[in-house]
């Protein structure tokens, strides 16, 4: 295993642009990332119809980055796609300590 400073980026948005979000990312210096698709649970975003409860599809960004490229791939995702968009993208990041099988 290689220990080097890496983050995990993750960006939560609403669903139907995360291909944008990856683009900006990627132009950013991100290398690539993994989706994941959800539903959102915040009672202002929680919908009634006929009676049923609707939830808002959400897809989460999963980017493993080095450390030093971060805060410029979070600031792009922001500046493109944050809460004041139709994509209404948040972001944040954690710390990972060791990574295999990146080729980096």
């Amino acid at each position: 295993m290689q220990s080097i400073n890496y983050e995990l980026i993750i960006v939560i948005s609403n669903q139907g642009f995360v291909d944008e979000i990856m683009d900006t990312a990627k132009k950013a210096g991100a290398r690539g990332g993994t989706i994941i698709h959800g539903k959102g649970t915040a009672d202002e975003e929680t919908a009634k119809f006929f009676g049923l409860t609707i939830q808002p599809d959400k897809e989460l960004l999963l980017i493993v980055t080095k450390t030093i490229e971060k805060n410029k791939i979070m600031q792009a995702i922001v500046d493109n796609h944050g809460l004041d968009t139709n994509s209404r993208a948040l972001c944040f990041s954690l710390p990972v300590t060791d990574v295999c099988g990146f080729n980096f």
